[in-house]
């Protein structure tokens, strides 16, 4: 615990400058100018890939925002949080977060654990068989989505959610890309991976699965045959190590290798297992060899590159001889400038795999039988910032099998037109590939990156592919780009609707039926920070973390079951409570115990809905900023007096 971050004041010892000038507008205790209420998007939501209204689905949690009728808050919450990420469950479990970096309660002890309460929301919606928001209206109108990851997945739905018919054309037997193929069923168990996936195909979602795009039907047949297309392909091909031998057969690449053993091919691996990289590829690939281990004495074809390869698949008889691997993690940065997510580095390290940093590959030394027996590598010195390479400093590691985890691809056989030279397909800032007003992208194929990431490029996708199928140019993005929290749509599932506007000039609109008073949503613009809170609010709470299944280096072998245990709901409310509602309201009535004019009032019971908790009275309020100083949400700001 940062003993430091406990202690929040507005001002310090010795602080007697004035204010800026534009500022510096107090007569006495008084001023010009009154508070109102400012809705601003909070930095958690604003650092999440898909735009989760983060804030809002914990606010539930926490029992601040009410669910309409008697609609359990459970179900309330998950239906928020699908308004932007149809995978709770999932995402719960293997996002890497960077929502919690962004977390303001950082600045006062530790983050809340957005995760775990995205698991618990998720997981129980599983339990209790809760569907997805309903298909839209039919519009008559079709689109193709190639791939069938959680870019194609997410776009299919908010399509569906649009009125659209979809059809999500797969290569493969099973749907769900990366999910399925690329991370390992315990950590995405593949009951909860199938559960999220069928709700998606509940709403009458069209499969052609066994089809290859570019080989079984042309790109062009599917443009005829639909009104657009959208591109989720992923990036489900590994680059080769690029040195040197790097071509050995027993040199692969880690997205292969985790195929072999996420489709039940690969049941064993090799004795002494290099994995090159430092990003959450090569954790899985090093966690998966450790829990496959090694057969002893094996034939000629049950070595792993020849089941990985897809030339034969191992005998599930010959699990019960398997003996430990020795993994090693070869990295050319140091451990601490990994992209790899900390925790993952932290498990792969109990579990006895050991990292060699500041390496760099030079060679692969190949044996007499043609195979890789060995890595050529070189120290690497990063002291000032770049890789200065030590002369001399070359050594050999043995090995009999090398993971290679340094890149992916996407494979565009078929569409050689879209490449741009990287493996890759280039998009605008809608999602659609430039110079084809008709096809869309979204997810690893623009660049690899985070599960996440490819939900919210499928949700802006499905926006503009909306729009395009209208005829209509796509609108301009707001600057935060996420899924906002509208006040006017919950006055109006609270019944609370303002009255019509008659469109005439007016005067003390403060009481009028049809306005909605002292409020400003820059939520489109501005996202919230930590030195406009009122920090000294928050008392110290730890975090309420999920616990885990230890699992050391004498206990991985064989081990295929979730490391990560979910949250019981006890802890998941606790644990929302946590969050500090930045850029809203949460209703601490600090603005109405410290306002000393009584200017500032509850709002009655029954006209209160979130974010219209308290009103003004501006006869009575004399500016003094009380209410803003002590709002620790940062939603007061003073204004209407300029």
């Amino acid at each position: 615990m940062n003993e430091k971050l406990l202690t929040k004041r507005r001002y310090k010892d010795g602080d007697n400058r004035h204010l800026p000038w534009q500022e510096e507008i107090f007569v006495a205790d008084t001023s010009h100018k009154c508070p109102t209420y400012i809705h601003r998007t909070p930095p958690c939501q604003g650092s999440c890939p898909a735009g989760e209204d983060i804030r809002g689905w914990l606010n539930i949690v926490r029992g601040i925002e009410k669910p309409p009728g008697e609609l359990p808050w459970q179900e309330y919450a998950f239906s928020r949080v699908v308004e932007a990420n149809p995978f709770p469950a999932i995402m719960g479990r293997v996002c890497p977060a960077p929502c919690e970096d962004g977390c303001n309660r950082n600045e006062v002890e530790d983050h809340v654990g957005i995760n775990s309460v995205e698991q618990f929301i998720g997981d129980y919606a599983l339990e209790h068989n809760l569907k997805l928001h309903p298909a839209g209206e039919d519009t008559g109108k079709k689109v193709a989505l190639i791939g069938s990851g959680v870019a194609s997945l997410a776009c299919a739905y908010q399509l569906r959610r649009m009125g659209h018919a979809c059809t999500v054309i797969e290569a493969h037997e099973e749907l769900g890309g990366m999910m399925r193929y690329g991370i390992p069923g315990y950590r995405i168990p593949r009951e909860v991976l199938d559960s999220e996936i069928q709700r998606i195909l509940d709403l009458g979602v069209e499969i052609r699965n066994n089809t290859k795009v570019g080989v079984d039907i042309s790109l062009d047949e599917l443009k005829a045959e639909y009104d657009a297309v959208f591109i989720g392909l992923g990036a489900q091909s590994g680059a080769a190590l690029p040195v040197p031998g790097g071509d050995a057969p027993n040199c692969i690449s880690g997205i292969a290798f985790l195929e072999a053993f996420n489709d039940g091919r690969l049941k064993h691996s090799a004795k002494n297992v290099l994995v090159i990289g430092g990003g959450d590829t090569a954790m899985d690939v090093a966690a998966v060899a450790r829990r496959l281990g090694h057969i002893e004495t094996q034939r000629e074809h049950d070595r792993p590159e020849n089941v990985i390869l897809g030339h034969v698949e191992h005998d599930v008889a010959t699990v019960a001889q398997r003996e430990g691997a020795e993994v090693t993690i070869v990295y050319r940065r140091l451990v601490s400038m990994m992209p790899a997510i900390k925790m993952e580095i932290e498990h792969v390290t109990q579990e006895g795999v050991k990292i060699r940093d500041s390496l760099a590959p030079v060679e692969v030394i190949i044996g007499d039988d043609g195979r890789a027996k060995a890595l050529r590598v070189i120290e690497a010195d990063w002291s000032t910032g770049k890789m200065v390479v030590k002369e001399g400093s070359e050594i050999d590691i043995e090995c009999d099998l090398i993971v290679a985890a340094v890149g992916q691809v996407g494979d565009l056989t078929g569409l050689e037109s879209l490449d741009n030279g990287w493996g890759l397909i280039d998009a605008d800032g809608f999602y659609r590939v430039k110079s084809h007003s008709d096809l869309f992208v979204g997810g690893d194929v623009i660049k690899p990156h985070l599960l996440t990431t490819a939900i919210g490029h499928g949700s802006i996708a499905a926006e503009g592919i909306d729009r395009y199928m209208a005829g209509e140019d796509p609108s301009r993005r707001p600057k935060v780009d996420v899924h906002h929290f509208n006040l006017l749509e919950k006055l109006r599932e609270t019944d609370h609707a303002p009255a019509e506007y008659p469109h005439v000039q007016d005067w003390g609109t403060d009481q009028a039926d049809f306005a909605v008073h002292n409020f400003e949503d820059r939520s489109f613009a501005e996202i919230v920070p930590s030195d406009q809170l009122f920090l000294g609010h928050f008392p110290y709470q730890a975090r309420h973390k999920r616990k885990e299944s230890e699992i050391t280096a004498d206990k991985v072998l064989g081990y295929f079951g979730e490391r990560i245990k979910g949250l019981s709901e006890e802890d998941a409310v606790k644990e929302a409570d946590r969050c500090m509602s930045c850029g809203i309201c949460f209703e601490c009535d600090n603005c109405v115990i410290y306002c000393p004019q009584d200017a500032i009032f509850r709002v009655k019971k029954t006209d209160s809905t979130i974010g219209r908790y308290v009103d003004t009275d501006y006869a009575k309020c004399i500016g003094c900023h009380i209410c803003e100083d002590v709002c620790p949400s940062g939603y007061i700001r003073m204004g209407l007096g300029e």
